[in-house]
């Protein structure tokens, strides 16, 4: 027994949550195309009726899981979750003088209703705010959005002859085709489309699936439909086609990869899900990825961090950070983003400090 892998159940557990984690942590409004799915029939509606009859989720917290199981594991993940910078907070204010204070909420892209509460003063923070700005405005208008996505089919599906068959051993395709048929969903339907599009799919525990097919809305677009219903402007950092450029950038091992560990895991994404959630509401962030890595034996997946830390986290943070620049320096503005984009040295918080601002925790 070691701290990298505590005990055999729960270190396999985390092998393969690591993988599946990775395109989770993302935080990208892909959760959004699940409404398409639905619309297109790809869930069947049988399907959507079954699953939207219980919205009850489950799921177990698997950091206090470690801390009973293996402490000096516990104890490593909680120091080095320590020591990223900004990393104990998911909602911040933004100051500089003779501007009108401005926030900063780090979300996650989901229906929970523990979620949507938000933190105390994020609420008042926005109704209050002179404009709303979130990762995309596109989710506004889905129909709009899918539009442009699709415009590019590149981005969405294989046209060069690979499809799932393909690129997928045997076995891998035996599992995804009975993933998909408990889901209503044939393979032939999707057997074209690329990784990251279905695992907006697969990836959802059943009560999200659940409040989504009921067509509850996710944090970030609760927080622009609330803003737009009060005529209040609200603005993007990126568009659609800009996120899933970012993911097609990805190697495409890991998002077959990615994919696979998710049909594997099963249900048991709840208990990713919970974990992350519970993260989140105790505004500790900055032990996400500590967490994953520490539980996964040395070495494995660090190309698969490093890619997606790069991609999909870093890059992205100095791109929303310059294009809200010009909108920060306005004042009275409410910017909601999923909440990886938040600590570390390159987060957000971080890079508004640069821009002259000063940033502090509001909770």
């Amino acid at each position: 027994m070691t701290a990298a892998d505590p005990t055999p159940a729960l270190g396999a557990f985390f092998r393969r949550a690591q993988a599946a984690t990775l395109w989770l942590m993302a935080a990208i409004h892909l959760l959004a195309l699940l409404s398409f799915f639905v619309v297109l029939g790809m869930v069947t509606q049988a399907r959507a009726q079954d699953v939207a009859q219980d919205k009850s989720c489950t799921g177990r917290n698997l950091l206090a899981e470690m801390k009973i199981k293996d402490p000096a594991a516990y104890a490593d993940v909680i120091a080095e979750g320590d020591k990223i910078p900004n990393g104990k907070s998911i909602f911040w204010k933004v100051e500089k003088s003779g501007l009108t204070p401005s926030y900063l909420l780090g979300t996650m892209h989901v229906t929970d209703p523990r979620v949507l509460r938000m933190p105390p003063g994020a609420a008042e923070a926005s109704a209050s705010a002179r404009v709303i700005v979130v990762e995309s405005d596109e989710i506004l208008d889905e129909k709009k959005a899918m539009a442009g996505i699709f415009a590019n089919p590149d981005l969405t599906m294989f046209t060069n002859g690979q499809s799932l068959e393909t690129l997928l051993s045997k076995d891998d395709l035996a599992l995804l085709k009975d993933d998909l048929a408990r889901r209503g969903v044939p393979l032939s339907a999707v057997s074209r489309m690329k990784p990251w599009m279905l695992m907006s799919l697969m990836s959802l525990p059943a009560c999200e699936t659940a409040r989504k097919a009921a067509n509850a809305a996710f944090l970030d677009k609760r927080i622009a439909l609330d803003a737009a219903a009060a005529g209040k402007p609200v603005k993007g950092l990126e568009t659609f086609a800009e996120q899933l450029s970012t993911l097609a950038a990805i190697p495409m091992d890991l998002h077959l990869k990615s994919m696979m560990e998710t049909v594997k895991l099963g249900s048991t994404m709840d208990d990713v899900f919970e974990t992350m959630t519970e993260l989140y509401l105790s505004g500790e962030i900055g032990l996400t990825i500590p967490l994953l890595k520490r539980a996964t034996p040395d070495g494995a997946d660090e190309a698969g961090y490093a890619q997606f830390e790069e991609l999909v986290v870093r890059q992205r943070n100095h791109h929303m950070a310059d294009r809200a620049a010009p909108i920060l320096a306005e004042g009275g503005a409410f910017i909601a983003v999923g909440a990886l984009h938040l600590p570390d040295t390159e987060g957000l918080v971080e890079l508004v400090r640069q821009q002259g601002f000063t940033v502090t925790p509001v909770n």
